[in-house]
């Protein structure tokens, strides 16, 4: 039959084209044959092939097959899998219960991601009776990792002293602990806090600095905020056609703050040339959104016979 872990590797070595050329066939036939000797590290490879045609026809029924397998032998990475399948109804019936049962499997092995997972359930009462306790204890765990949605979702918990002393500190730790690690919600929330001071110093450089990396990731209130920034200045320097850049970004996302402000540079001539058409259109496709101010002056404009 020969070694399970022999096969296992190899099929490893093709999947990644580790030393030979990438092949998802001939990984799979590995995998297959480690697998069909209890493997559960090959189940779980290849249920996942199954599930997204590598190297075999998709086929979530065979998939499923291999990720139980796995998941009932104790692996954590399958019992994880497992649980976000039920989570979220993924080609198994969908039931927070049995989520809630092998994201705990998982967690208690130390798999950060059924430990996170676990809090959230914890924390909405998904599956399990709310307990916030429960919920920032595993969140913690996941967080010690370096899990950077536990560090966000802990941060929440000590901010409204759910589950955890109330703690501006410790959630503006946690809070940098996700964003240093790319995490674009806490980016953006970190920028806030130094924008206005909840436990920071009052900071446009800081602001900014935060609210730009949110906003490379494409989130619009981070642009529109970042934009913001550039446009009033403070304790960086003002740069107007760097807030234009950035409104437009986010107006064109559908963020009416953004449609509104760009509609105000275009209208003076502030990082764009002055443009009575364009800023016609950004105030307009902000009052359909209910923006007070663009109605207001949406309303002005059609009084002018």
């Amino acid at each position: 039959m020969g070694s399970d872990w022999g096969q296992h590797n190899l099929g490893l070595m093709y999947f990644h084209g580790a030393g030979t050329p990438e092949n998802y066939e001939l990984a799979a036939k590995w995998f297959t044959l480690a697998a069909e000797q209890g493997l559960k590290e090959s189940q779980l490879n290849l249920g996942l092939m199954y599930f997204y045609g590598w190297g075999v026809p998709v086929d979530h029924r065979v998939a499923v097959k291999w990720v139980v397998l796995s998941a009932e032998q104790g692996y954590a990475d399958a019992q994880y899998n497992l649980g976000s399948m039920y989570d979220k109804g993924d080609n198994v019936p969908q039931s927070y219960e049995l989520a809630a049962k092998w994201f705990t499997l998982a967690a208690e092995q130390g798999h950060a991601g059924g430990q996170y997972n676990l809090g959230l359930m914890y924390s909405k009462g998904m599956g399990v009776a709310v307990n916030d306790k429960a919920a920032v204890k595993w969140f913690a765990l996941a967080a010690e990792q370096g899990y950077a949605d536990a560090q966000f979702s802990l941060d929440y918990m000590y901010r409204i002293g759910r589950g955890a002393t109330e703690s501006n500190e410790m959630a503006i730790q946690l809070f940098t602990l996700a964003a240093e690690q790319g995490h674009a919600n806490a980016q953006f929330y970190l920028g806030v806090q130094h924008q206005y001071g909840y436990g920071v110093p009052k900071s446009n450089k800081n602001a900014v600095k935060w609210y730009t990396l949110a906003a490379e990731q494409g989130g619009a209130e981070a642009q529109y905020s970042a934009g913001y920034i550039y446009a009033v200045g403070g304790d960086i320097p003002q740069n107007d056609l760097i807030a234009v850049q950035w409104f437009a970004l986010a107006a064109e996302q559908g963020y009416a703050d953004a449609q509104f402000s760009l509609d105000y540079m275009y209208r003076i001539g502030r990082g764009a040339p002055q443009n009575y058409v364009i800023a016609k259109k950004w105030y307009s496709l902000a009052a359909e959104q209910g923006h007070v101010d663009a109605e207001y002056n949406l309303q002005r404009l059609l009084e002018i016979k």
